[in-house]
C-alpha cells in the first residue's frame, strides 16, 4: 500500500468512529477507535459510585473495537479504558459531574419543547452580521443585571437579558468556549471559580458549571438549547467559540488515553510541539483529528443548532481541513459564518505555509478572521498596553486604518507598504475581515484608552470609545464588539482576565443609568449600519468602484460612498474620521449635505445641513453626512 493509498484508507477508516455510544431501551452499543482492545465499565453514578460490570470490547475492524450491553442503561454511566486510565472517549455526548464518565441517554429527551420548529435567523449575506461578543457568566452575575440565573446558560433566555440585545440591535453573539472544561470544578461551584474555559476536555457536550445541576446530564443539554432556542426567537444568531488547536493537558487528555501518540503533533525530538502555547497542539491534518474536527462542527450544528463558529488560534490548523469544514458546512447551510484567530500562539510543528494563518486566508474561501492590522492601528500594539495610535493622536497608522475600512482586500487608494504587519492584502472578500478594536482577550477598549491616552477625562474616553467603533461599523468587513462596550465597560486596567474573578469580569448595568449616551450612540450606529447596505456592500470589486478615499491628513482618515453604493437610499455618503486632540479642517466635494453624525450624536433624520467644500471635525469624533 503507497503512502496516499493509506492516508485515503485512514480517512475513510475515520469518518464512522465517533459514535461512541448508541442508545436503544433495548441495547446500548459501545464502539471506540483505537490500537488497544480495551474494556467498557458501567457505572450507576457520573462520579463515584458503584461499578455494575465491566465488559471486553471486541474487534471490529482495523483499530475499531465494540460491544453491546442488553436491557435499559438509560440513567447509567460509561467509562473505555484500554490501560492508559478511564475515558468518556473522545466524541462523548453526554457527561457526569466534571466529565469523568459519558452519560447513556436518550437526546431526544435534553429537547425543549417546540425544539424542531427552531429555525436560524435569516441572513443574506456575512456583511449583514453584527456580532456581540458574550460570556453569559459576565453579562448576567453582577446584581445590578437583574437577571435571576446569573451566570447560567438560562440567563441568555431571561426577558432582560434578550432585550438588552434587541434594543441595541446586534443579531448573532459569539459565546466564550460552552463546552466541558477543565479548570472549573463543579461539585464544588462558588463565585471565587472563574474561567473562560479555553481548556478542553469534552469537546461535544456543555459545561455543568453553568447548568442549574452539574450532576444531572440531561439538565446541562436541555438549558443549553434553551438558550440557543430564546436567542433564536428574538432574531439573535448563535455563534460558538471552539478550541480543537489544544486540550487541557497531552498525558490525561480523553485523545492521548483512546488513542496515545496520535492526535497531536510532535518535534524532531520527540517533545510535544506547543503551537498553542497551552503545552500541547492537536494535528489537524491527521485523519482521525480532521473527521473529529468535522464531525465535532456538524454535531453542533444538527444537534445545537449552532449558526457559526470562532476557531480560536485558527492558526495551528491546517488549510486543508479548513476547508473541508467549510465544505460541509456548506452541504447543510452555506450561511453559517466560520472565523478565527489568523495565528498561533507559537511555532507549529508543522509547516506555515499550510497552516490557517491570517496571510493564507486567500486560499480559504468562505472562511473570516480577526484583522489586527485594524485593531491596532485604532488602539496600539498588542504588545505594549501604554503605546497608543490613531485613537491617542499619534500619526502614522492612517493606511493601516484604511486597509481595515476595506476589508483587507486590494483597494487602489491604499498603499500596502504602509500597513503595519501585511504588506500585501489578505481577503478575497471583505467579508473575510472580522473588524473589531476590543474583544475578550487584552485589554477592553476603555482600560486601553485609559493606559495609552494619559490624563484622558470621562469625556475623552467616551469620544474616543465612539470614534473607535464608528471606524469598526462603517467598514466594509464583519463588524464585532465585545459585551459590555456599550455601556462603557471596564475590567480594572486586567490585560488577561481569563481567570479573574467576577469583580473584574462581571458588567456593571449601572453604567447603562451612568453613561446613556454610549449605549444611545451603539445602538444607533449599529442602525446606520442596518439601513444603509453601502457599508456593508459584501463584494470586493463593489468596494474598490464605491468607496473612494480622500486625501489623508496626519490622524485624520475619511471615505465617500459614492453614487447610491449598494442600491443605497442616499447618494453619497462621507464618513470622516478625526483622531486628532484638535479639530481638523477637511475638503469634501461641493454639495448640499444632510449632517447624521456629529460630535457624539447619531440622527438619520439630521443633524444640520453642510455645504461642502471645507468642513470642520471636531476633536476626537466622526463627522458622517450625505447628500441625495
Amino acid at each position: 500500500m503507497t503512502a496516499l493509498s493509506a492516508l485515503l484508507f485512514q480517512f475513510a477508516q475515520a469518518q464512522d468512529v465517533f459514535n461512541e455510544m448508541s442508545y436503544s431501551p433495548e441495547q446500548t452499543v459501545f464502539s471506540l477507535n483505537s490500537p488497544s482492545k480495551g474494556v467498557v465499565r458501567i457505572y450507576d453514578n457520573g462520579i463515584s459510585g458503584k461499578l455494575l460490570k465491566t465488559i471486553r470490547m471486541k474487534s471490529d475492524g482495523a483499530d475499531k473495537w465494540k460491544v453491546i450491553i442488553k436491557g435499559n442503561l438509560k440513567g447509567k454511566f460509561y467509562t473505555f479504558d484500554i490501560g492508559k486510565g478511564e475515558t468518556p472517549g473522545v466524541f462523548a455526548k453526554a457527561v457526569g459531574v466534571n466529565g469523568r464518565r459519558g452519560a447513556i441517554l436518550n437526546m431526544l429527551d435534553t429537547n425543549p419543547d417546540n425544539w424542531d420548529a427552531d429555525v436560524r435567523p435569516l441572513i443574506k449575506s456575512p456583511a449583514d452580521l453584527v456580532i456581540y461578543e458574550m460570556h453569559w457568566r459576565d453579562y448576567s452575575v453582577d446584581a445590578s443585571s437583574g437577571i435571576i440565573n446569573k451566570g447560567k446558560f438560562l440567563s441568555l433566555t431571561e426577558p432582560k437579558a434578550i432585550e438588552h440585545l434587541k434594543q441595541l440591535g446586534i443579531n448573532a453573539v459569539h459565546i466564550l468556549p460552552s463546552f466541558d472544561y477543565a479548570s472549573v470544578d463543579e461539585t464544588h461551584l462558588d463565585s471565587a471559580q472563574y474561567n473562560w474555559g479555553y481548556d478542553p476536555v469534552n469537546y461535544n457536550v456543555p459545561d455543568g458549571g453553568y447548568s442549574t445541576d452539574p450532576y444531572s446530564p440531561v439538565k446541562r443539554i436541555y438549558e443549553f438549547k434553551r438558550m440557543v432556542q430564546a436567542l433564536h426567537n428574538a432574531g439573535i444568531r448563535v455563534i460558538l467559540d471552539v478550541v480543537y488547536n489544544h486540550t487541557f493537558d497531552l498525558k490525561n487528555s480523553n485523545f492521548e488515553k483512546t488513542y496515545p501518540g496520535y492526535y497531536y503533533r510532535y518535534n524532531a525530538d520527540g517533545t510535544p510541539s506547543n503551537g498553542s502555547g497551552c503545552g500541547n497542539e492537536t494535528a489537524s491534518e491527521k485523519p482521525l483529528m480532521r473527521s473529529f474536527m468535522l464531525e465535532s462542527v456538524k454535531y453542533w450544528i444538527n444537534e445545537y443548532h449552532i449558526d457559526g463558529f470562532r476557531f480560536d488560534l485558527m492558526g495551528v490548523h491546517d488549510i486543508e481541513t479548513m476547508n473541508e469544514i467549510r465544505a460541509e458546512v456548506n452541504s447543510i447551510d452555506p450561511t453559517i459564518f466560520i472565523y478565527g484567530e489568523g495565528w498561533s500562539a507559537g511555532n507549529c510543528a508543522y509547516p506555515v505555509e499550510k497552516l490557517a494563518v491570517k496571510a493564507n486566508i486567500l486560499e480559504m474561501p468562505g472562511i473570516a478572521a480577526f484583522s489586527d492590522d485594524m485593531r491596532d492601528a485604532l488602539r496600539g500594539p498588542f504588545n505594549d498596553d501604554h503605546k497608543g495610535a490613531f485613537l491617542a493622536g499619534i500619526s502614522g497608522e492612517e493606511e493601516s486604518l484604511k486597509f481595515g475600512i476595506v476589508g483587507g482586500i486590494m483597494h487602489p487608494q491604499v498603499d500596502m507598504q504602509k500597513v503595519n504587519y501585511d504588506k500585501k492584502p489578505w481577503a478575497l472578500q471583505p467579508t473575510q475581515q472580522i473588524s473589531y478594536v476590543s474583544c475578550h482577550d487584552d485589554m477592553c477598549l476603555v482600560d486601553r484608552l485609559k493606559s495609552s491616552v494619559p490624563n484622558a477625562d470621562a469625556d475623552q474616553i467616551i469620544r474616543l470609545d465612539e470614534l473607535a467603533q464608528t471606524a469598526v461599523f462603517l467598514s466594509q468587513g464583519v463588524p464585532f464588539m465585545l459585551s459590555g462596550e456599550e455601556m462603557l465597560r471596564d475590567k480594572k486596567g486586567v490585560h488577561n482576565s481569563f481567570s479573574s474573578p467576577d469583580t473584574i469580569n462581571s458588567l456593571d448595568w449601572n453604567n447603562m443609568d451612568k453613561y446613556p449616551q454610549v449605549f444611545e450612540y451603539y445602538k444607533n450606529l449599529i442602525q446606520l449600519r442596518k439601513n444603509h447596505p453601502a457599508f456593508r456592500l459584501g463584494d470586493a470589486d463593489l468596494v474598490r468602484e464605491k468607496l473612494q478615499f480622500l486625501p489623508i491628513q496626519p490622524c485624520m482618515v475619511g471615505f465617500i460612498l459614492k453614487d447610491n453604493a449598494g442600491g443605497d437610499k442616499w447618494k453619497n455618503i462621507i464618513v470622516l474620521l478625526n483622531g486628532n486632540n484638535s479639530p481638523c479642517d477637511v475638503d469634501v466635494p461641493q454639495d448640499e449635505y444632510t449632517v447624521v453624525g456629529c460630535d457624539g450624536v447619531i440622527n438619520e433624520n439630521g443633524l444640520g445641513q453642510l455645504a461642502g467644500g471645507k468642513v470642520t471635525v471636531d476633536a476626537q469624533s466622526a463627522l458622517i453626512m450625505y447628500n441625495k
